[in-house]
């Protein structure tokens, strides 16, 4: 009798067996005849808020080196001071590759050349890395305490690198003690039944202008079929420092060729006086038309 059931109707009675009534209450008759192993969007939330990351640490001062010395910024300076620190740092190194690390929160230095997050894409544990992230533009916002960056996260997961949009990052300075930068969360396409979103919190206590390090605690939550995250200590190692600032603002001078009559001037020999022929002024065999008015 057993053997004359349909293989499908067989799968079902088993599924129905095995599981609970929470399982029946999130999936349709459909769900369970097509795929009973596939994950709900109400598992993905339930999911997402057990592997939630711990509370982001606020650092309770700013550290800022300058001309090779550090010291609290609450000390010394302004909370202009040190967002204008920032814009020149950021703008000094836009379209550049910041690396991303993971780091020791006292001595500053890198433990790992990247930041990992424990993750679950789709049904399956692996873990997810970020080593990079390229800065694609600076804008100055309307408040004077805001800066809008558009940034570009390398993520890895599993050996794979997926496809994900920039992220719209601000950076904002509440106050000497108390710089944040934050997005609105940005999507990757980590696996082929949906779209995850990823939200980052980078609370920033440590700024180096002479090496361009950006020093703080981070953390890092998705959602979606690719769920989870993580925090910790990372910083932000940019190619270039925060001074000084050049702006090209002359075309560079060109060395004269020889045989001119810019050449001769230089050499102190003075240029022949202009020719009249024909009513036409010529200098040197080129004629100088006037132009009428």
């Amino acid at each position: 009798m057993v053997k004359k059931l349909p293989q499908s109707l067989l799968y079902m009675t088993t599924a129905l067996a095995l599981c609970s009534c929470e399982y029946l209450r999130n999936r349709t008759v459909k769900d369970v005849l097509t795929d009973p192993l596939k994950p709900t969007q109400a598992d993905y939330q339930r999911e997402a808020i057990e592997m939630q990351p711990a509370q982001l640490r606020m650092p309770s001062s700013i550290v800022v080196c300058r001309s090779h010395q550090c010291a609290p910024a609450k000390l010394s300076m302004s909370r202009e001071y040190v967002y204008n620190s920032l814009l020149h740092l950021f703008d000094n190194n836009n379209y550049q590759k910041a690396l991303v690390c993971q780091a020791d929160p006292y001595a500053h230095t890198c433990l790992e050349n990247y930041i990992t997050m424990p993750i679950t894409a789709g049904i399956t544990p692996t873990n997810a890395y970020i080593d990079h992230v390229k800065i694609t533009d600076v804008i100055i916002g309307k408040q004077a305490n805001k800066l809008n960056l558009i940034l570009n996260y390398n993520l890895t997961y599993g050996g794979q690198t997926p496809d994900c949009t920039p992220s719209k990052s601000i950076l904002f300075a509440k106050s000497v003690n108390h710089v944040l930068l934050e997005d609105a969360g940005y999507v990757c396409k980590m696996t082929s039944i949906g779209q995850s979103t990823i939200k980052t919190v980078f609370a920033i206590d440590y700024i180096d202008l002479d090496y361009g390090y950006i020093g703080g605690y981070y953390s890092i939550g998705m959602s979606g079929p690719a769920y989870g995250g993580g925090n910790g200590y990372m910083m932000l190692r940019l190619p270039k420092n925060a001074y000084p600032l050049d702006p090209s603002l002359q075309a560079p001078r060109t060395k004269p060729q020889r045989g001119t009559v810019n050449a001769g001037l230089e050499a102190g020999i003075p240029a022949p006086a202009p020719q009249e022929s024909n009513g036409l002024t010529t200098t040197n065999g080129v004629q100088v038309f006037p132009i009428s008015k």
